[in-house]
């Protein structure tokens, strides 16, 4: 009898859990193991561009790297697991029901922004979290140029001053002259509860961004958080007020909702813990992988971050993983113990650097050089041609991106 690997989710982790476990049942040279993914559509959304312009376009198809790599591609989203029973209920893309069975499970759903219950918030900030919020966002800027020239519609705060609110913040008064004009006097805010900026970076970087972001003319608004939101603005805990028509939230993200579905510990994000071949502590038919699995990198304590470096290379670990428990094959544990950041600043450039304490290794047009590089290339799918694929997807190919 055949069985199934199901893999849930299209993202970074979900398409190299795919390719990997495919890999290897390659490998073996068996036709009796299955390996689908289902996601609500054949396409790697590349979230971590979507600060950048064009973000409509942040796509990458899936369905011929799939068809050539023997992955069967379900068109559909899982709305519960019975870990139980080893099945998953689906709606179709037309919202039809049905049921699907398992032999292991793969959850790869990823992560969303995470948006608290603050008055306005919901109905009245912009996101660059996902395709269709980024595009949405830069429909709103080009239209800025149709209102009254005001000091509203020249400001864009940023609230949250991490790695995402950073990189946005430092795009936006590039594009905001691109929409009003070379001359026109804009502001960009970011708004940040923490006493730094870019409080998760460290201390290393500190120093570059700051000097990019005053050179950009972004300013800043340290110990203070956000605490209502209108079409008109936003006011800050200490009472500050921010007239603005354009806010952005950044301010933090959270796993899949459907992790909660699974018995079994999680962290104070969502994500699952899992044993350092990628399975679920205490659920032997599932593993967890990218922004879901709360992962050890190393020994030395660190855990994996909510990224698309290390989303990758999960993906690979669990895939090849999965497939080696019903293959009774050997796994390989997940390691990634480099660990480097890229930080875009926009037209003034980046800076990279590695090491947990994060220490700077690049900056200013080299370091953006790099980060152009990652952007366009390294993050992206491989070559739907069967043998690059499943090079692509060994789980020893460390990518650090």
């Amino acid at each position: 009898m055949s069985k199934r690997i199901l893999v849930v989710g299209a993202g970074f982790a979900g398409m190299w859990s795919a390719l990997s476990a495919a890999r290897l049942i390659d490998q073996h040279g068996r036709t009796d193991i299955e390996v689908a993914l289902i996601a609500p559509e054949p396409h790697l959304h590349v979230r971590p561009r979507l600060y950048e312009e064009k973000a409509a376009g942040m796509r990458a198809p899936l369905l011929d790297i799939f068809a050539s790599t023997g992955v069967k591609f379900i068109q559909g989203t899982v709305e519960r697991i019975h870990v139980e029973r080893n099945e998953v209920d689906v709606l179709d893309s037309h919202g039809t029901p049905s049921k699907l069975n398992y032999d292991r499970l793969v959850l790869a759903t990823g992560s969303r922004l995470f948006r608290p219950q603050i008055p306005g918030l919901a109905e009245h900030t912009f996101s660059v979290d996902q395709v269709d919020e980024a595009a949405t966002l830069e429909a709103h800027i080009k239209h800025l140029a149709t209102q009254p020239d005001t000091r509203a519609r020249n400001t864009v705060v940023v609230a949250g001053g991490g790695f995402t609110g950073i990189e946005t913040a430092a795009e936006m008064p590039a594009r905001l002259r691109a929409a009003l004009g070379a001359n026109a006097d804009v502001r960009v805010v970011i708004v940040e509860r923490n006493e730094e900026i870019g409080p998760d970076l460290g201390a290393g970087p500190r120093p570059v961004i700051v000097e990019a972001l005053e050179s950009l003319g972004v300013e800043w608004r340290l110990g203070a958080a956000v605490t209502s939101v209108d079409a008109n603005g936003l006011t800050t805990s200490d009472g500050e007020r921010i007239e603005a028509n354009t806010v952005i939230w950044t301010a933090g993200v959270r796993a899949s909702a459907l992790t909660a579905q699974i018995p079994a510990e999680r962290d104070a994000l969502g994500r699952l813990h899992v044993d350092r071949n990628l399975r679920v502590i205490g659920v032997d038919t599932v593993y967890a992988t990218g922004d879901v699995a709360y992962a050890a990198t190393d020994d030395e304590g660190n855990h994996a971050m909510m990224s698309c470096q290390h989303a990758m290379n999960l993906g690979r670990s669990a895939g090849h993983n999965v497939a080696a428990d019903l293959l009774g094959d050997a796994p390989i544990a997940y390691s990634q113990p480099k660990y480097v950041t890229c930080l875009d600043l926009g037209p003034w450039g980046a800076v990279y650097t590695e090491g947990w304490e994060r220490e700077v290794k690049m900056s200013g047009a080299q370091a953006k050089a790099l980060k152009t590089r990652i952007n366009t290339e390294w993050i992206y799918p491989p070559s739907a041609e069967r043998a690059e694929a499943f090079a692509a997807a060994d789980p020893l190919r460390i990518v650090v991106a």
